[in-house]
């Protein structure tokens, strides 16, 4: 859907230009020449953002933005005035406006306010529509699983979900880690606040510190606006700090005086500003061993290391393997719009006895994968292909190999046929995430450095994009 955005001046030649530049931008552009005629335009269709000058006849910004707020309170509103004052801007920021501009725009400066804004909101509207989705399905997020472990780990989420202790999480790849950190926050005071979750492994080493902290305009090259950091858009709700175990040991120290002290000051910022945020973290390597060979700040793995939660694996639960496919299966259909009815017999003995190195996220994937491929309104055990491989090569035997791989006797070498599965299924993830390539390796549970060579071995590489 197109956002649409009302631009409210008196003056004809300052909203036709900024109408002009916002639909070359993609946007939708609406005007109105005055305070009562936004308004109207705002009762009668859905407006997701006002641009409004403060000085206008009849009606002005001020008031016109307190009005919006009655009959439409998702409308979001950017304030703008040649009379500026530190009172006025203050006046409007805290009667609701999203931000301030003085006149005449730079309407690049503009661009970047209202990306940030509508970012802001769409973060906001996650949360929200996460924590509706979890109330009505399921009593731990989207944690799935009835076995002795699974519900163990119920019993210490109901525990820990309500205090504000810091709570790491172990647990190989793929096995949940961000799915508890959620389930510990919606158990918390603090599930109407947002939860925002950063990877440690995927921000470059010269962006951490304000991709934490935020900067402030011209502090560094590139730094065009000012932006505020995750601390602060997690304030007074709950930081998840995947993969913590990559963070670089310089901003261990920072991320530790900040846990601390509660405050963060923005790269370029002069004064800090108090943070009341709860963290979680996570990390699939043995922080013990990584504070012994210097990798990791032992006061740091202290603090962090309050209250420790294992994400267990597959392995460790295996009973919880069919209601794991079937739910993904079911997640599938809706999104592919297929219409698998289940596995056979055959095919969930297969699942059973896979060793899932990938662990819930490998088992997601090739769900994905079966889901796309099958002929059949049930998936066979001749639709896991790469299943069938770890069977052939004794990686986990079922006991009923010679049965299990029938199905393919008869058609092409397997080699080629887990190739073609291979570029295929690469292809598609590739697609799915825009050509990311860290996102697309962790969603195939494999390393950046694999996936590149994967994509150039089947000519995937960015120039050669199916």
């Amino acid at each position: 859907m197109s956002i649409r955005i009302l631009i409210t001046d008196d003056e004809e030649i300052i909203r036709e230009s900024i109408a002009e530049f916002l639909e070359s931008e993609g946007f939708e552009a609406v005007t109105a020449s005055n305070g009562e005629e936004a308004l109207e335009i705002i009762q009668k269709s859905d407006i997701d953002l006002l641009v409004s000058d403060v000085r206008m006849p009849g009606m002005d910004g001020v008031e016109l933005m307190q009005a919006v707020g009655k009959v439409s309170p998702e409308t979001l509103i950017i304030l703008m005035t040649a009379f500026a004052s530190v009172e006025t801007a203050v006046q409007a920021l805290r009667s609701g406006a999203a931000d301030y501009m003085l006149k005449p725009l730079d309407f690049d400066e503009l661009l970047l306010r209202i990306k940030a804004i509508l970012q802001r909101r769409d973060l906001i509207r996650e949360n929200r529509y996460m924590r509706e989705v979890i109330d009505r399905s399921y009593n731990f997020g989207f944690i799935i699983g009835e076995s002795r472990v699974m519900k163990d780990l119920y019993k210490v989420i109901d525990k820990v979900g309500p205090t504000r202790s810091t709570v790491l999480v172990t647990g190989p790849s793929g096995s949940g880690k961000e799915l508890i950190a959620r389930a510990l926050h919606q158990r918390s005071e603090r599930r109407d606040k947002p939860f925002v979750a950063i990877n440690c492994g995927s921000i470059p080493e010269a962006l951490f510190e304000s991709e934490l902290f935020g900067h402030k305009k011209g502090s560094f090259t590139g730094a065009v606006t000012d932006r505020e950091g995750h601390f602060v858009l997690a304030n007074n709700g709950t930081l998840f700090l995947d993969e913590i175990g990559e963070m670089p040991l310089a901003m261990q120290v920072k991320l530790l005086r900040v846990l601390q002290d509660s405050q963060v000051t923005p790269v370029g910022a002069a004064k800090s500003q108090n943070v009341d945020v709860r963290i979680i973290a996570a990390t699939n390597r043995n922080l013990e061993k990584e504070v012994e060979s210097g990798n990791f700040r032992e006061d740091l793995f202290y603090r962090l290391n309050i209250i420790r939660i294992n994400a267990p694996g597959l392995s460790e639960r295996r009973d919880d393997i069919p209601l794991l496919a079937n739910y993904f299966l079911e997640k599938n259909n809706q999104e592919l719009r297929t219409s698998v009815k289940g596995f056979t017999k055959e095919a969930l003995q297969l699942l059973m006895a896979h060793e899932w190195k990938g662990q819930v996220r490998e088992l997601q994937n090739i769900i994905e994968r079966a889901v796309l491929l099958t002929d059949d309104e049930y998936i066979q055990a001749s639709d896991l292909p790469f299943i069938q491989a770890s069977a052939a090569s004794g990686t986990k035997d079922s006991g009923n190999r010679d049965e299990l791989l029938v199905n393919s006797a008869d058609q092409a070498p397997l080699n080629d046929v887990l190739a073609s599965f291979e570029k295929q299924y690469i292809s598609h993830i590739l697609n799915k995430y825009e050509r990311n390539r860290s996102e697309t390796a962790r969603a195939l549970g494999i390393d950046p450095s694999t996936l590149y060579r994967k994509m150039e071995k089947y000519n995937l590489t960015d120039e050669n994009a199916d």
